[in-house]
């Protein structure tokens, strides 16, 4: 399908910007609960950690976390094809390091990208291998290697680490509320209601943000994929074969995670219906072929080990695999 560049760059500045807005938002909760808890000495303090948090805040190594979700190197000469077009995408994406390819035994239909730019894996499920086509399955890595490439598993752990630290003060507040409001009844000193709101809110508040910005990095990744791969409805078409797969509405409601094995950072997605409008909105009429539109040239993968039987459960890492 070809695609409209000018409503690509329209999407990808309004996301760049929502982004910065909410991230300043969790900042702003965070500095805020200082101000209230030490005055203007913890809201300078809080700035400064939130300025080195994101200088030298560090996030899990990604054989790390592909030995948590017990996944394996995906050799070459299972999927010549999937390496081919991950090394592609890696050049027209303009990263310096090739992310390794992990596979990971399991029905669900799902992958997901950790680590920095400097130092990435991508892992697909055998679902997801099993399940699409070779188009698409190039789609979902492009996507991953937008992840990457807008360096999100760093934003998103920062955002993490924002929305904890304001959940450990507003804890810690409300400790001390607790603990002094003997003297406070007793003497009658004024409380500054708004503040004891904020107090208490803020973690909700700052989490809303966190949940916000993770859906518009998903919307960046999608937009950018479709950039590397000039064809948004690969992606989309995949999206949907995806949504489809994760069950029933009583298994969406009851059991949300049980087919979403995904790091705990990526976990919140913006409803599929709406990055499918979005993906085929950049339709344009102007004659571009998609990057990898030959079949012939990506054979569907092949020589995986039998899928286990059985769906993904908990496990006490908080992980679904």
């Amino acid at each position: 399908m070809p695609i409209n560049h000018q409503a690509l760059k329209q999407h990808a500045l309004l996301n760049r910007l929502q982004s910065l807005l909410l991230l300043g938002i969790m900042a702003g909760f965070l500095a805020l609960l200082g101000n209230i808890l030490w005055g203007s000495s913890g809201l300078y303090i809080l700035l400064l950690m939130g300025a080195l948090l994101l200088l030298f805040n560090p996030i899990a190594r990604p054989w790390l976390i592909m030995r948590m979700y017990k996944a394996t190197p995906l050799a070459p000469a299972q999927a010549p094809a999937l390496h081919s077009a991950l090394q592609e995408l890696t050049l027209r994406s303009e990263l310096q390091y090739t992310p390794a390819l992990f596979y990971i035994p399991g029905n669900a239909l799902n992958a997901f990208a950790v680590g920095r730019p400097n130092e990435a894996a991508i892992a697909v499920t055998d679902g997801l291998l099993r399940s699409l086509t070779t188009r698409e399955i190039i789609a979902v890595l492009a996507h991953e290697i937008s992840h990457i490439k807008n360096n999100d598993m760093w934003v998103m752990s920062i955002a993490d680490l924002f929305s904890r630290l304001t959940s450990a003060l507003s804890l810690f507040g409300q400790l001390l509320l607790f603990i002094n409001l003997p003297v406070i009844l007793l003497y009658n000193v004024h409380i500054d209601w708004l503040a004891i709101a904020l107090l208490i809110f803020a973690p909700n508040l700052s989490a809303l943000a966190q949940l916000g910005l993770s859906r518009s990095r998903e919307y960046a990744a999608d937009l950018h994929a479709a950039k590397l791969t000039h064809d948004p409805q690969a992606l989309a078409s995949a999206l949907l074969k995806i949504e489809q797969n994760k069950g029933s509405i009583f298994e969406r409601v009851m059991l949300p995670g049980r087919r979403i094995p995904e790091p705990s950072l990526l976990r919140t997605h913006p409803p599929t219906h709406e990055r499918v409008e979005k993906l085929l909105s950049l339709k344009h009429s102007e004659a571009e072929s998609p990057v990898f539109a030959d079949s012939t040239a990506y054979p569907q993968p092949r020589n995986f080990q039998k899928s286990p039987q059985g769906s993904p459960h908990w496990h006490i890492n908080g992980l679904w695999y």
